[in-house]
C-alpha cells in the first residue's frame, strides 16, 4: 500500500491556562517567548486524534481495542498552523507501520510507529529506549531513580464529560471534543461494538497524567517541561467514559540531552472493577535546563562539567 495522508487540520490550543507546580506552563504564550520559542505549542498528544480515520481504515475495529500509537515529538506547533498525518501500511504485514505528522511547509512534527496486539511489534519508544546513555549527573532530576514507584500507587482515576480536569488540564471531556481535530461517533455514543462511550486515544493522555503531580517523583524547580514522546498502548480497550480506573507509576529511564533532562514513565492503567490491565503509557518528559534559574549552581556543587556553548 501506499502512504495514506490525512486532510489538513488546525489543532486548537487548549492550555494556555495551565499550571503545575504553582506556575504557568511553557503553553502560556509569554512563558514560551520567554524560552525563545515562537508561541505556546499545542500538546502533542493532541495530534494523536488526527490519526484515528486513517488508523481505523487500515487496522478497523481492533484498533480501539488493541491498538498501540508510538511518537517522538520533533517540531511544536501553535495554534493556527495546519498539520496533516500519513501513515505507510507495508504490504499485507501491517504491525507496525510508520506515522508522522507535518506542517503544511513540510516542517515535521513527529515520527513514530502505530500497530495493534498482541504482537505490536517493535515502536518508536522501544528503539528509542534501547538507544539511551546513561546519564552521569543529573541535576534537576537529581532525586529520581529508575524503578522508582508512584507515591499514590494505585491511584483511581476517571474521565466524565463534563468533568473538569484539573489545573493541569483545565477542560472538559465534553470541551475538547468540541474542538478535536477529527470527531468520531465512537466519542459520544453507546451506538457502537462496546455500548458505551469511548475515552479519545489523546485523552488517554489526560487520564493518566491529570492527577500526576501526586506521584511523588520530585523534580527541581519551578522549572519547565514538555513532552518529548510518548506511547499509548491498550491491551483490552477501549477505555470508557465514566468508568473507573486505577494507574499505577513506575520511572524506567532517565536520559539527558545538550538542553534538557528527561524523565520516562510508564503508567499502567487498570480497570478498577476487575484490576485487569487495560492499557500502558510511556511518556518522556523533558525538561528544559535553561529554565531552571539555579541550574549552574547546583550543577557546579555537584561537580558536573557544563557545556561551553550553552545547554
Amino acid at each position: 500500500m501506499t502512504r495514506m495522508y490525512g486532510e489538513y487540520r488546525s489543532p486548537k490550543q487548549m492550555l494556555d491556562a495551565q499550571e503545575y507546580d504553582g506556575h504557568l506552563s511553557i503553553h502560556d504564550d509569554q512563558m514560551a517567548e520567554d524560552l525563545g520559542f515562537s508561541g505556546a505549542p499545542i500538546e502533542g498528544p493532541t495530534h494523536f486524534s488526527q490519526f484515528v480515520p486513517l488508523l481505523h481504515e487500515v487496522f478497523g475495529d481492533v484498533w480501539f481495542e488493541r491498538g498501540c500509537i508510538s511518537a517522538h515529538y520533533q517540531n511544536m506547533v501553535v495554534d493556527g498552523e495546519e498539520v496533516r498525518v500519513f501513515a505507510e501500511p507495508r504490504g499485507s504485514d501491517l504491525t507496525p507501520i510508520a506515522i508522522g505528522a507535518e506542517k503544511r511547509d513540510g516542517t515535521p512534527v513527529l515520527i513514530g510507529t502505530a500497530s495493534v496486539g498482541p504482537d505490536y511489534g517493535e515502536t518508536e519508544i522501544d528503539r528509542r529506549l534501547a538507544k539511551l546513555r546513561p546519564s552521569e549527573q543529573l541535576v534537576i532530576l537529581a532525586d529520581l531513580k529508575v524503578g522508582q514507584q508512584g507515591a499514590a500507587n494505585p491511584e483511581d482515576v476517571i474521565m466524565e464529560f463534563d468533568q473538569h480536569m484539573g489545573p493541569m488540564y483545565p477542560f472538559s471531556l465534553r470541551q475538547k471534543l468540541a474542538k478535536i481535530t477529527e470527531a468520531h461517533p465512537y466519542y459520544t455514543s453507546s451506538d457502537n461494538p462496546w455500548g458505551r462511550p469511548v475515552i479519545p486515544m489523546e485523552m488517554v493522555s489526560v487520564l493518566t497524567q491529570y492527577s500526576s503531580g501526586g506521584a511523588g517523583f520530585r523534580v527541581r524547580g519551578p522549572a519547565i517541561g514538555l513532552f518529548a514522546g510518548q506511547e499509548i498502548r491498550l491491551f483490552d480497550g477501549p477505555l470508557f467514559v465514566n468508568h473507573p480506573y486505577q494507574l499505577e507509576r513506575e520511572i524506567v529511564a532517565l536520559s539527558e540531552s545538550r538542553r534538557t533532562e528527561s524523565n520516562w514513565i510508564k503508567t499502567s492503567i487498570f480497570d478498577a472493577k476487575s484490576r485487569e490491565l487495560v492499557a500502558e503509557t510511556i511518556l518522556n518528559s523533558a525538561v528544559l535546563k535553561d529554565s531552571y534559574a539555579d541550574y549552574a549552581t547546583e550543577a557546579a556543587a555537584l561537580g558536573k562539567k557544563l557545556p561551553t556553548t550553552g545547554h
